[in-house]
């Protein structure tokens, strides 16, 4: 009789107990068993099929060796971090020694040129993409902005857009290379010529996207928040910081969101097709190495490369929730 009494003082009853306690569990489910269960399902399906495909090198990798290979990589890079700590070790101890026989002795530091781990070429190919992702939004946005407030820009620019989004990166990096070898001459230059020609070709394929997004977000925004503008007689910079960039916000998010998945695309084919040091290179030297392993290499290759496109796309989603007022825009 207590309890009930209780129960009638707090409002908690059962019925209302489950109204609060089953939405939770639907969104728990929602949210982590029906994406694992997934999963499992395209990792069961993945390892059955493996096992049914015999090409020249053996059998199609499943899981579990990409697993493997997962572990010799991190191992091979390891162990090349330590000869490389070795490498500078013994330097330091010839140039002490030389040194003390002859004070005058000027120590020669080289540097150690071992090869690229697969983490360090993942490293390689991050830094290429968000270098040429952020070039493209320096030039992309403002662009977008004025063309989506001059119809006469607009009018003017649009044809060279359209010509050349569909352009596949494949083409315009041999027109790439050629510039930048022509152009890009220097005895000692700031950086690497293969990262030049990886950052442009990047740049000029995740322009597009940007620009249409932002000049979309301009145009489409609400018509009173421009008449207030007029009504303040507002600046024009005043108007584009106060008005235009929150009103286009979440249509800017949208294209530097499709921008960086086609940067991480490009990037890896123009690393195999130019044999640029990167994700792309490490691909196309296993597929040319043909050993029993090079199989699961590769497709231990293609899982980081979507994991880390599939993060990149969760960072700018992340960003743009912290960024927008829109917060709509941000849910998918």
């Amino acid at each position: 009789m207590t309890a009930l009494i209780n129960k009638q003082k707090t409002g908690i009853t059962p019925m209302n107990r489950n109204k609060i306690i089953m939405p939770l569990l639907l969104k728990k489910v929602q949210t982590f068993i029906l994406p694992m269960a997934g999963i499992c399902c395209f990792l069961l399906l993945w390892s059955l099929t493996a096992n049914s495909i015999e090409t020249s090198l053996g059998k199609f990798p499943g899981p579990s060796a990409v697993a493997t290979q997962m572990v010799n990589l991190v191992n091979e890079h390891n162990t090349e971090r330590d000869k490389e700590k070795a490498f500078y070790i013994r330097q330091d101890e010839r140039n002490e020694a030389r040194m003390a026989k002859d004070p005058s002795y000027q120590p020669k530091v080289r540097m150690y040129t071992g090869k690229e781990t697969f983490l360090d070429q993942i490293v390689t190919s991050l830094i290429t993409v968000l270098s040429g992702f952020l070039v493209a939004a320096i030039i992309a946005i403002p662009l977008g902005i004025a063309i989506g407030l001059s119809k006469n820009l607009n009018r003017a620019i649009n044809p060279i857009i359209q010509v050349f989004k569909p352009v596949s990166p494949l083409a315009w990096l041999p027109l790439v290379t050629m510039v930048v070898s022509a152009v890009y001459v220097s005895p000692d230059p700031m950086f690497a010529k293969s990262f030049v020609n990886s950052l442009i070709t990047v740049t000029l394929c995740s322009l597009w996207p940007m620009v249409i997004n932002t000049s979309f977000g301009v145009v489409s925004m609400n018509q009173d928040w421009v008449n207030v503008s007029k009504v303040l007689s507002l600046p024009k910079l005043v108007h584009i910081q106060k008005i235009v960039l929150p009103a286009s916000v979440p249509a800017i998010f949208t294209g530097m969101r499709m921008s960086l998945g086609i940067a991480w695309m490009v990037l890896i084919a123009a690393e195999m097709l130019a044999q640029n040091p990167g994700l792309g290179k490490f691909v196309w030297d296993e597929f040319q190495n043909g050993s029993s392993q090079s199989l699961s290499r590769i497709m231990t290759a293609v899982i980081v490369i979507g994991l880390i496109g599939y993060m990149l796309d969760r960072t700018m989603l992340q960003l743009q929730r912290m960024l927008s007022w829109d917060k709509s825009s941000a849910q998918l």
